[in-house]
């Protein structure tokens, strides 16, 4: 009985392995809550609203401490269902130092020191802003997360070397323009670690015109640096739409199901036949 109300509790904190409708209702309303949390976090800032609806405020981070503690407790409980955590001790200490866990933590953790530290509203407050890292858990509450995570897996090696172009095209960039224009405005083209923040923002096209080159050869350069910052960049964005087309695709042939008396494909969800 025990070990059976451990799983039933880990398939609900986890809707990737479970399909009953009380997965789906409990993991929307978590996420509800966290979205509902981020808006508090930021209305709070707002004086004029927090003084007037202060104990909402804060009968709602209340309410929000007690569910998420009682979400990091079942999960810490009812994690030795996995297999990477299956011990009972170490299993759950393994948990403890995980990224998800420590998410957790974080946010609940800020309330309780301050039962025992006394803050000033500053302070308060900004450990309160602890909560918007829960924002990072939703990709625990949302299958299509999954994709998501697929296509970083999968194309981890092409983003790597997009990467890499990207930076070394940044430093050739303020390199160039440093030996260019230091001599004539020594002051903003100070040094090569100044000239990069040129580099960025010229590269991504965002141009604040904070440093500007005055010579004919660094304009020249920072016409031909501005296109091919904006082909570079674009590759990151490339890999990525084809790896999510690749996942959907996936997906969908995971879906096919054959007629057992005709042999032909059939498009759609395996539960919708039988």
């Amino acid at each position: 009985m025990y070990h059976k109300v451990k799983k039933k509790v880990h398939v609900l904190l986890h809707p990737t392995q479970g399909e009953t409708k009380w997965d789906k209702v409990l993991n929307a309303f978590l996420i509800i809550l966290i979205l509902l949390n981020l808006v508090a976090v930021m209305l709070e800032t707002e004086a004029s609203i927090y003084e007037k609806y202060k104990a909402f405020f804060d009968g709602f981070n209340y309410f929000s401490v007690a569910v998420f503690t009682i979400e990091y407790v079942l999960r810490l409980w009812s994690c030795t269902n996995e297999e990477k955590y299956h011990h009972w001790f170490w299993g759950r200490i393994k948990y403890i130092f995980s990224w998800d866990a420590l998410i957790d933590l974080a946010a609940i953790l800020p309330f309780y020191l301050t039962s025992f530290i006394i803050l000033d509203l500053r302070e308060l407050r900004l450990l309160r802003l602890l909560r918007l890292l829960k924002i990072f858990r939703l990709t625990s509450y949302m299958k299509a997360t999954k994709v998501i995570t697929n296509v970083f897996k999968n194309r981890f090696k092409e983003l790597t070397i997009a990467l890499t172009m990207v930076c070394g095209l940044i430093i050739i960039a303020a390199c160039l323009m440093f030996f260019v224009e230091h001599p004539v405005q020594p002051k903003k083209f100070a040094s090569i670690p100044d000239t990069l923040y040129w580099a960025v923002i010229t590269l991504t096209t965002t141009g604040y015109g904070d440093m500007v080159p005055i010579t004919s050869m660094g304009k020249l350069l920072t016409g031909v640096f501005s296109l091919m910052g904006v082909a570079l960049f674009a590759l990151p964005a490339g890999i990525i739409t084809s790896g999510f087309l690749e996942e959907i695709r996936k997906s969908r042939k995971s879906q096919q199901i054959i007629c057992p008396n005709c042999g032909e494909v059939i498009e759609g969800e395996p539960h919708d036949y039988h």
